[in-house]
């Protein structure tokens, strides 16, 4: 094992033998950056929610785009952009040696057309972005699957449900995180398989259940205490949960409760020798965070089907990759892809490369390809010619410092605060500048107070509207509209997740050592796997 300082935070991080050999395996130098710095080098090539108006390069039209009018990037409908009516490789360029290799790529990147959203085949979903397969959705992100749902983010296989972050298979559910295969669940987190209940967490099998954690098949409990149907009944309408003061107030008074029991120390199931949170079906995972059925990978974020993978972030699917490293945004049975973004569909053995699809492989330092092979800078090469030149760009990459890099922060098609990364690790515009990141101040906007059918957040003064197929939502659940917009919602819910940084701890009842991500000064004890099942109801 060695240990390494990080040469963006100076902290140290080790390098087991293990992570030599794939390294070895990958042809790929040792990082010198530790795992939380490579996550944050992919995460500023994520813009999910921000999104802008503005024309598309290929038809004038009005289009919704993650790239801002004023971008310098070609931008391009999504089914524009898929069309037969351009070719990538008509900006194709010849290698230079006498220039560093991200300096050619940006070039490249400026001409080449870029997606203006990440979406297919749905159905009535203008306002959606990471999205496939979705029918009449309305600002969802990181979704697939769904029918009818409005405001959330990684929601999947789910339908009616409105201001949800990280469920699946759920149905007419509410301000849910991380919940699964649920019916008519509200303001409830890491629960599955309930239904018609309000505030739970931790729970499996409830109904008609109201401010419970730890419980299993149970019917008609409020606070952990069971009642009749009616007496349960009553002191749900003695609530009056459809006024916005009632429910913040129940909202205040459970989070209070749920400190008083005991948490498990991970959110998962089925991991063998595997470290992270919310991993489910995993073997000789590290530090893996929202995946499920992986083997042998490290620092891997909302991914699932990854075979032998490192330092990736989003996507996989059922056809998964496998033998990839320090990409983001790649899966669907790809192969060998190394330090790139966006590459989907059956493609392979790929370096360096930006939104690279559908059967694409040998591809090195290419943008917006589709069905091509042996190729370099969206130049075509014969195979034999690929060949021979790609050690030689590898040899002149590492005379540079380049090889083994993500691709560096300024080459970001976004300003610091358009993506994921400040939800993560977020910064104010000083600290980013100061990092050396972009930063896009908001276009500026008069908002109205509050007045009569004039809606304006409580928190940021933003003006929304309430959609048509909200209000039924709201009157259905009857519940009242809420006094904040979508995106102070969504970043209400998300810091009730856990930080994806792991801890030293022990069990409070046992003693036995775990990593967890749950730090030692929080409240409520924490237990290993055997003592919380034996805790719960």
């Amino acid at each position: 094992m060695e240990t390494k300082s990080c040469t963006t935070c100076k902290h140290d991080f080790t390098v087991t033998d293990s992570d030599k050999e794939f390294y070895k395996e990958m042809s790929v130098p040792v990082p010198n950056k530790c795992g939380q710095c490579r996550q944050i080098d992919r995460l500023i090539w994520r813009n999910e929610r921000v999104l802008y108006k503005r024309k598309s390069d290929a038809t004038g039209k009005d289009i919704l785009s993650v790239y801002h009018q004023d971008s310098p990037f070609i931008v391009y409908e999504a089914k524009y952009w898929h069309s037969d009516e351009w070719n990538a490789l008509d900006y194709g360029q010849d290698y230079d040696f006498e220039r560093p290799f991200f300096d050619q790529f940006k070039e490249l990147l400026y001409k080449v057309p870029q997606l203006a959203l990440s979406v297919t085949s749905n159905q009535n979903c203008d306002f959606v972005n990471q999205c496939g397969w979705c029918k009449n959705c309305y600002l969802v992100f990181e979704a697939v699957d769904n029918q009818n749902c409005l405001y959330s983010n990684n929601i999947y296989d789910s339908r009616f449900s409105m201001d949800c972050l990280t469920v699946t298979n759920c149905e007419l559910c509410y301000e849910c995180i991380d919940c699964e295969d649920s019916y008519g669940l509200k303001f409830s987190q890491n629960s599955k398989n309930c239904s018609e209940s309000w505030f739970l967490k931790s729970c499996i099998g409830c109904k008609n259940c109201f401010g419970c954690i730890n419980l299993r098949n149970k019917e008609y409990y409020f606070l952990n205490q069971k009642y009749s149907k009616e007496e349960y009944e009553k002191k749900i309408d003695e609530l009056n949960l459809t006024t916005s003061k009632a429910l913040e107030q129940a909202r205040k008074n459970f989070l209070d409760f749920t400190k008083k029991f005991p948490q498990k120390y991970i959110q998962g199931t089925q991991n063998e020798d595997s470290t992270g949170d919310y991993i489910y079906n995993t073997q000789r995972c590290e530090e893996c965070y929202d995946c499920n059925n992986m083997q042998d990978c490290q620092h891997v974020y909302n991914c699932r089907f990854m075979k032998k993978c490192y330092d990736i972030t989003v996507f996989g699917s059922v056809k998964g990759a496998e033998f990839c490293y320090h990409s983001h945004e790649i899966g669907d049975g790809v192969r060998n892809v190394r330090f790139s973004d966006q590459i989907w569909i059956a493609s392979y053995d790929i370096s360096y490369a930006k939104l690279c699809i559908q059967n694409s492989h040998h591809l090195f330092g290419c943008v917006s390809l589709k069905h091509k092979s042996y190729c370099i800078l969206n130049k075509q090469y014969s195979e034999d010619e690929y060949k021979a030149l790609i050690p030689k760009i590898i040899e002149h990459m590492k005379s540079t410092g380049e090889w083994g890099q993500f691709f560096p922060k300024e080459l970001s098609p976004y300003a610091y605060n358009e993506t994921v990364t400040h939800i993560y690790h977020p910064l104010s515009k000083e600290e980013a500048i100061k990092k050396g990141y972009t930063w896009r101040d908001p276009d500026a906007k008069e908002y109205l107070p509050a007045s009569g059918d004039i809606l304006a957040c409580s928190q940021c003064k933003k003006n929304y509207k309430i959609q048509d197929q909200e209000q039924k939502l709201y009157d259905r659940h009857n519940l009242p509209i809420p006094h904040k917009c979508h995106d102070c919602r969504h970043s209400a819910r998300f810091k009730l997740r856990n930080p994806r940084k792991l801890h030293d701890r022990n069990c409070n009842k046992c003693q036995t050592a775990f990593k967890t991500t749950l730090t030692i000064d929080r409240p409520e004890p924490v237990y290993c796997e055997k003592c919380y099942l034996e805790s719960v109801e």
